[in-house]
């Protein structure tokens, strides 16, 4: 029961502190046919260094609906692009394998893979059966490093539903170097046979940590201009849950300008 409350506890608090961050944050709406996507994110700190890369966070947001109330269709893939103000080198960081993942609750991937962690936040699904009331279940989101270089690097972002059996649902994220800037393809498993959509989720991403007696980040960016341009050029739902009247896919793109202020350097 104690372990129950203190783990209510932390979620309350996370979604209190990531209210508070999206408050301020940059964000863009997009629709096509029923479904709205919402999505957007911020960078921590925001004054930067104009010229030189320094180390930074980065706070994700995402919220999946629909005009008309009904289940929403599936997120299975997202391509993001971001600027060249931005650079992501995992080099010196231990890395877990999407093996070792599945199969295991929240508690027990952080246990196998707790130096790898990169970020966390907190997530909401819903799982919809036909002749039967949509749930809603909430999962904390545990980012993992996946290895990789400057140039290709994989993150693992690991979230776990007990509805409607206990699921361990590993999100593979690849990025690579495209021109000057950032290339990410993330690839979203089957929720509960095609029953599950996500609504909703949040997580910072980044770390500073020591290699061969230097500090590093995994992530690096600059504030030449005071804008991060981030985009989607295109995210894929599919109508798993074979909701009547809605396409068997759509896919959104879109945009959006991330603030930051330009600082010395």
């Amino acid at each position: 029961m104690r372990r129950k409350a203190m783990v209510v506890l932390a979620l309350s608090a996370a979604l209190a502190l990531g209210a508070a961050a999206i408050a301020g944050a940059a964000a863009t709406r997009i629709r096509a046919g029923n479904l709205v996507l919402t999505f957007g994110g911020t960078s921590i700190p925001k004054k930067l260094p104009r010229h030189h890369y320094a180390p930074a966070k980065t706070l994700i947001f995402g919220k999946i609906a629909t005009s008309d109330g009904t289940h929403p269709s599936a997120m299975r893939e997202s391509v993001v692009d971001i600027d060249k103000d931005v650079r992501v080198d995992p080099r010196g960081l231990p890395v877990c394998k999407a093996g070792q993942l599945e199969a295991r609750d929240t508690r027990a991937a952080r246990r196998v893979c707790g130096k790898t962690i990169i970020g966390s936040g907190l997530a909401h699904a819903e799982i919809a059966f036909p002749e039967q009331a949509p749930i809603k279940v909430t999962s904390p989101i545990t980012v993992f490093n996946g290895g990789g270089n400057a140039r290709r690097s994989k993150i693992l972002i690991h979230t776990f539903i007990t509805v409607p059996a206990p699921t361990a649902i590993v999100t593979q994220v690849a990025i690579k170097k495209k021109g000057s800037g950032v290339h990410a393809i993330a690839k979203i498993p089957v929720i509960a046979g095609g029953s599950g959509s996500v609504l909703d989720f949040r997580f910072k991403l980044g770390r500073t940590f020591r290699f061969r007696g230097h500090k590093r980040s995994w992530a690096m960016a600059r504030c030449p201009d005071g804008v991060f341009k981030v985009k989607t050029p295109k995210t894929v739902f599919r109508n798993e849950a074979r909701v009547p009247g809605v396409a068997s896919q759509t896919v959104l793109h879109g945009g959006l300008a991330v603030p930051c202020k330009p600082g010395r350097g």
